[in-house]
């Protein structure tokens, strides 16, 4: 029987890092469920800040700030309050105590072995809005080897240092995936491993393009070897959604869901591409779908933004002001809340929320994307132009940003024929799988060319190839000068149609949460 355990009226299920309350999965996983599971593990035992940094961080370095937060977040996550605790009280001037007995979830006493040893361990520890980068990020989760098979040490770390979800730890993780194909040039768990971390330093950290490239070429080699491993199809399909070839990263996520139906993490990412191509009842029901939320990153994220979409404005606001609450240390969190609050013309709202995202140290080249449009929107050119610069810094090489910078005049821009290659190179993409995205990029730049008609036009082509975010198209000032044209309402009329079908298909698949009910859809 593998790991699990009962405390008060959760089941937490360690293999799955699943934790339950009658019956109901928690949002709870990476540190949050690390950290509780170490506090399991010793009982009722008052356990001290140093030896929760040596057991749950190390070898990162901490204080006992970051220790202080990530209690919080986890007390969040299981409904806990620091006056009045169920699950995990704080013991002045010495650290952490659980507040009732852990029993095995088999019956057996969950008391661990005499502090000596515990803290011998210790000791050894100590010494040992816009979609400028895929959100796939979010659903993929690492899915450990099994516990019969022997594992390297090294391979171990790297992937501990993976699932953390940072730079520095992404960093980490590939220099440890590569020593490990030093010694196994072969081994499959280390080839994934350095291809997902290939493609993370690129989606989600601004790495050099060239790196997917080699993350296809590891995925790829993997599976020449194991044609019906479904981690190496996934492991591609990430790959090429980092690089916004979203056709392609469908084909390679759906041949995975073929192999392993229960891969949740991939239904994730699918469902996320499902959206960006305009499918959105269909995205609702893969997220939907997922087994073993623990498994998806950021699954209410996904589902929020289904419903914003769909309009469930209420029921997703809900979800993505939840989120960044609990996750102070994801960009994709703050950034998806103050975008939705900007989205919907709650401007103030929307950067006292991203003054405090900015504040968390989730350097992230959408949110300075975002200040320029809030900055524009109030009529601070020279801040606009700043922020922009900035997203250029973290992002060097993201079309986006360089438009959005044209635009304000941040940089000199190109001549008139170089704006509308460029565009063209964007809108051609679109035929063969691109992000729709892009064609909101190719609009930006041919306005700037002086052509507001074919601008418009790059608009549908967008529209064509699944965008579907009429809110943002309604509020942003990049746009404000196509919106007077003839056809911008035209568009989104068109826009309103398809999303008004789309919530027919999702009520009579019974889709809808429970809480969007008796919701009223906003055109």
């Amino acid at each position: 029987m593998g790991e699990r355990y009962r405390l008060d009226d959760l089941r937490i299920d360690v293999a799955r890092q699943r934790v339950e309350r009658d019956g109901v999965a928690l949002e709870l996983g990476g540190l949050s469920f690390r950290l509780l599971q170490y506090l399991l593990r010793q009982g009722q035992r008052v356990v001290g800040f140093d030896e929760l940094i040596a057991q749950v961080w190390a070898p990162a370095l901490v204080n006992e700030e970051t220790v202080t937060q990530r209690v919080r977040l986890l007390r969040q996550a299981l409904g806990d309050a620091s006056r009045q605790p169920r699950y995990l009280r704080s013991v002045r001037g010495q650290g952490y105590q659980l507040c009732a007995p852990v029993r095995r979830d088999d019956g057996v006493d969950a008391t661990p072995p005499p502090p000596r040893q515990r803290w011998r361990g210790a000791a050894i520890a100590a010494m040992g809005v816009f979609g400028i980068v895929t959100l796939a990020a979010l659903a993929w989760s690492w899915h450990a080897p099994p516990q019969n098979v022997a594992t390297s040490p090294l391979l171990q770390r790297a992937v501990y240092y993976a699932g953390i979800g940072q730079r520095d730890d992404n960093e980490r993780a590939i220099a440890l995936y590569r020593q490990r194909l030093q010694q196994a040039p072969e081994e499959p768990r280390a080839l994934l491993g350095l291809s997902r971390a290939y493609s993370a330093r690129v989606c989600q950290y601004g790495g050099d393009a060239h790196y997917v490239a080699l993350a296809r070429r590891l995925a790829a080699q993997v599976i020449a070897a194991q044609p019906r491993l479904a981690a190496a199809h996934a492991a591609l399909g990430y790959a090429h959604d980092c690089r916004g070839e979203y056709a392609a990263a469908l084909a390679a996520y759906e041949r995975a869901l073929q192999l392993d139906p229960g891969a949740d993490a991939v239904r994730g990412s699918a469902a996320y591409l499902y959206e960006r191509k305009g499918q959105l009842a269909r995205a609702l029901a893969a997220n939907l779908q997922v087994r073993d939320p623990a498994r998806v990153r950021f699954l209410p994220i996904q589902i929020a933004s289904n419903l914003n979409l769909l309009g469930y404005v209420s029921a997703a606001e809900a979800r993505y002001r939840d989120s960044f609450q609990l996750y102070p240390d994801s960009a994709f969190s703050n950034l998806a809340w103050p975008s939705f609050l900007f989205a919907h013309g709650r401007s103030a709202e929307a950067q006292a929320a991203l003054d405090e995202a900015l504040k968390r140290g989730t350097d992230y080249a959408g949110l300075y994307l975002l200040q320029a449009e809030l900055a524009l929107a109030r009529g601070d050119a020279a801040w606009a132009r700043q922020a922009s610069l900035h997203a250029l810094r973290l992002r060097p090489q993201g079309s986006l940003a360089q438009t959005v910078a044209w635009t304000l005049d941040a940089q000199p821009r190109p001549a008139a024929p170089a704006l509308r290659a460029r565009a063209q190179d964007l809108l051609r993409s679109l035929a063969h799988g691109a992000d729709p995205l892009n064609g909101l990029d190719a609009a930006l730049l041919l306005q700037l060319a002086g052509d507001p008609a074919a601008a418009l036009d790059a608009l549908r082509r967008a529209q064509a190839a699944g965008y579907r975010d009429a809110a943002y198209l309604r509020v942003s000032p990049l746009l404000a000068p196509l919106r007077a044209q003839a056809g911008f309402a035209t568009l989104l009329a068109r826009n309103q149609a398809d999303i008004a079908a789309q919530r027919t298909q999702v009520r009579r698949a019974g889709l809808l949460p429970q809480e969007t009910g008796a919701a009223t859809a906003t055109p």
